[in-house]
């Protein structure tokens, strides 16, 4: 599948779109193309993620979702 767009690039990415056609003599379309798929290839070390919680010192009963809602947020809220 072939999409026509138009792209404005930061001055990084420009540089760098411009280093790769002047070092392969591609063409835009293509040197575009080669560094998204270059980009796609890195994996990127993060942490998992992990939910934070805090004790609020109830119990709420979550059948009905309209009743926790004004208990914890007040009937204005909704």
């Amino acid at each position: 599948m072939c999409m026509r767009t138009t792209v404005e690039f930061e001055e990084d990415t420009a540089k760098a779109l411009a280093e790769v056609r002047r070092e392969t003599g591609m063409g835009v379309s293509e040197a575009v193309n080669h560094l998204v798929r270059r980009g796609l290839l890195v994996e990127v070390e993060c942490a998992p993620f992990v939910q934070r919680t805090y004790s609020l010192g109830l119990r709420i009963d979550v059948s009905n979702v309209a009743d926790a809602v004004d208990l914890l947020e007040g009937p204005e809220a909704r």
